[in-house]
């Protein structure tokens, strides 16, 4: 009986032990691993915009990225005075990119979103350096959006949508929408951190269910700790079983730096690790100025940041202002860093940096805005 319940005691102390080491794993990264990603996803060689508005009175911003017979697609925003449209171009080697049309148009209706579609498609493929297809589910393609009614960049209060279409993807037309948002900042179940305007979202599908859900979103949002002059954002979780149907994973945000933003997250899977690319700007403490960085997990819960050295921060005329907001593939061999390079004159484009020197595109800067004569 002794010798039985010393085996007990073992077995029961051995499992403690084994939990301990598990959850240690699954709540943080080690060092070693976090240099180790750094090492694979940095991108020194700024290959320059890839795409840029027809005139100036447009900006262009915020790419995502998917590969379907043999060609990339790239839906981006653009904003013209009004609100933001959403756009599809096309490219065979990632560098040189060709605008299809839109995708999510302005709506001359009252719906909630009439003025406001941002959006992004969902269920690509993760896996680093994998397919990066576009995964359909229950006979649909899907993209989220952040929408809204006011008028004006980032204007009102903005909620979050979902989109779908069962044609090709891979041709310009208009997505359907549902006819009401999903999240939005006066639900009932609002968070402290989220209750303001939410911002870039991006929806993973994990077929393991490490959340007990198949399907993730991450998103950025302010709240009623909102810097006055510049906006505290955070990004957190939303979990969905049906894409439909969303519900808010847990109470605080998964990144969190205090005032200034922590914005637009974009999810890459490199071995067994998550990697969460995002970028941050006008914090209070740490690194200064605007940049793009990245944070980890095993778990998609608990994320542990990297603290060296920015991935992308402003450095040539053409994003001498920002450089921010990521989208990363890596493709035989090469990482694309896409993102969002903004000039003195706050011209707006798209850019690449990549992790092998491409040479220099022929778009590495933007036509100077033109002057109007004053009149008398």
């Amino acid at each position: 009986m002794r010798y039985k319940l010393l085996i007990l005691i073992a077995f029961i102390f051995q499992y403690a032990l084994n939990n301990t080491f598990a959850q240690s794993k699954q709540d943080s990264v080690p060092a070693n691993v976090m240099q180790q990603i750094y090492n694979e996803v940095k991108t020194p060689y700024k290959y320059g915009l890839v795409m840029v508005p027809n005139d100036n009175s447009q900006k262009v911003d915020c790419p995502t990225i998917f590969r379907k017979d043999g060609k990339w697609f790239m839906s981006y925003f653009v904003f013209n005075g009004r609100g933001y449209e959403t756009w599809l171009a096309n490219s065979r080697d990632l560098l040189h990119w060709q605008t299809m049309g839109k995708i999510l148009s302005f709506s001359d209706t009252t719906d909630w979103d009439n003025n406001q579609k941002g959006g992004y498609f969902a269920l690509v493929n993760t896996k680093w350096g994998g397919s990066y297809a576009l995964q359909k589910y229950d006979g649909k393609y899907w993209m989220s959006y952040f929408g809204g009614h006011e008028r004006g960049y980032e204007k009102g209060s903005l909620s979050l949508g979902i989109a779908y279409t069962d044609q090709d993807p891979t041709t310009a037309h208009e997505w359907s929408r549902l006819d009401h948002p999903v999240l939005t900042p006066t639900d009932s179940n609002v968070s402290w951190w989220d209750n303001h305007i939410q911002y870039k979202e991006m929806i993973i599908w994990d077929k393991t269910k490490l959340t007990g859900h198949q399907f993730v979103m991450y998103y950025n949002a302010n709240g009623d700790s909102v810097d006055k002059k510049r906006g505290a954002e955070r990004i957190g979780m939303a979990t969905s079983d049906d894409m439909i149907h969303w519900k808010r994973f847990g109470k605080n945000p998964v990144l969190n730096h205090g005032p200034g933003i922590t914005g637009d997250p974009d999810i890459q899977k490199i071995g067994d690790v998550y990697v969460m690319f995002y970028f941050g700007a006008f914090w209070k403490t740490g690194p200064g100025g605007v940049f793009n960085r990245f944070a980890c997990s095993y778990d998609l819960v608990h994320w542990t940041d990297w603290n060296g050295a920015k991935l992308i921060q402003a450095s040539e005329p053409f994003d001498n202002e920002f450089a921010h907001k990521s989208y990363v593939v890596k493709w035989k061999g090469v990482v694309y860093h896409f993102y969002c390079a903004v000039n003195k004159s706050q011209q707006r484009g798209i850019a690449v940096a990549t992790s092998k020197d491409m040479g220099k595109s022929t778009l590495n800067f933007i036509a100077p805005p033109v002057k109007v004569k004053k009149t008398k």
